[in-house]
């Protein structure tokens, strides 16, 4: 049985509980995976049991649980792939059939139909979060939205793009006893004084970084692909010097594909991505970025890796390529979604090749994670 397949089929088994109705979040998709090398794959009660401890942590959710495990874990006689792993029937258009299918049409129609599903039911227009809204879904775990707050989480994730926008490419600002002397607020301030004594002082003006961004988009981040995918656009669209790529088991360059007047727009355009919710290969993605495109990276640029180091290559491979990038760039940020949990440890072998080459590393599970990072964009 193949670990990176049978994780995949965790994960899209975790979107169908929350599609159900379940508020499962990426580490409860962690713990799924680690459960499932003490339990036997091919008892349909252990397997049912385990993952049910998981899972469910309300008696009213066992019956939903119990329906889609039922739909999902089918035996099926089969010889590739995992076995246990459901067949969707032929015309079944339900969930199921969505989340099993491995067809490059599913994968463009899931990204098409983010945060459309509001405009169905028609009714009153989304409302302007207030304040204490706003502050609400800043701390609001990513993995627990649902699509009715897209546009919403949207808003929101622009006006933190503007914000990061300014950190970096803010001029020379007033300073109070450092950088040099501003001589014209100095003569401002002492126009009715004989002498100059009351200098005033401004910072040296900083430089203007590039980001380059590389953006893991494979199975075990569906939980927060889409609003990760919200900051990319909003990154892309107010920032003046940036690349953006997304990778699972190779590199896609998405620039241009979010250069979209709309965000359901730049959706429909990354439906040409041929390499959503698949296994992770990092190094090799990192690999084929330094072969590609590492012209892009200077004294002047900051890379940022968002991801969660599950990695299924060699974890040497994946030290020695991001190694090729800190060489290089002013620095590196690597955000993870799983940093958010209290009790997470960077323990996976590509989490853990990684971290020492890291400049910082931060969470990037809700707003308030993507909001600090203007702390972090400096030369």
């Amino acid at each position: 049985m193949v670990a990176r397949e049978l994780s995949a089929a965790v994960a899209r088994f975790a979107a169908l509980l929350r599609q159900a109705g379940l508020p499962v979040t990426l580490p409860h998709v962690t713990d799924a995976v680690r459960a499932l090398d003490h339990l036997d794959i091919a008892d349909r009660a252990e397997l049912s049991l385990g993952l049910r401890t998981v899972f469910v942590g309300r008696p009213e959710e066992i019956p939903p649980f119990d329906r889609c495990f039922a739909a999902f874990w089918r035996t099926a006689p089969t010889q590739e792939g995992l076995p246990g792993l459901v067949q969707a029937p032929p015309g079944e258009a339900g969930p199921e059939a969505l989340l099993t299918s491995s067809s490059q049409e599913r994968d463009a129609l899931a990204l098409e139909t983010w945060g459309e599903e509001e405009d169905e039911e028609g009714g009153e227009p989304l409302r302007v979060p207030a304040a204490s809204d706003a502050e609400a879904l800043m701390g609001q775990d990513f993995s627990t939205f649902g699509p009715d707050q897209l546009d919403e989480v949207l808003r929101l994730t622009l006006r933190i793009a503007r914000r990061l926008a300014r950190r970096i490419t803010r001029r020379r600002r007033p300073a109070r006893r450092r950088g040099r002397v501003d001589l014209r607020r100095t003569l401002r301030a002492n126009l009715t004084r004989s002498d100059l004594i009351d200098l005033r002082f401004r910072e040296r003006k900083r430089r203007k970084a590039r980001l380059v961004l590389l953006c893991d988009v494979s199975g075990s981040m569906d939980l927060y692909s889409r609003f990760l995918l919200q900051f990319l656009y909003a990154v892309q669209n107010v920032f003046g010097r940036v690349e953006t790529f997304t990778f699972s088991t190779r590199l896609t360059r998405v620039t241009e594909h979010l250069r979209a007047l709309t965000y359901r727009q730049m959706l429909r355009r990354l439906g040409e991505v041929r390499d959503w919710s698949g296994g992770t290969k990092i190094g090799e993605s990192l690999a084929e970025f330094n072969r590609g495109w590492a012209r892009l990276v200077d004294r002047r640029t900051i890379v940022i890796i968002l991801s969660d180091g599950w990695d299924t290559g060699e974890p040497e491979a994946l030290a020695n390529e991001l190694l090729r990038i800190k060489r290089r760039a002013a620095r590196v940020i690597w955000l993870n979604p799983l940093l958010g949990n209290p009790s997470y440890e960077p323990l996976t072998r590509g989490m853990a090749a990684a971290l020492p080459l890291v400049d910082e590393f931060a969470a990037a599970h809700n707003l308030a994670a993507l909001r600090d990072l203007a702390g972090k964009l400096h030369l």
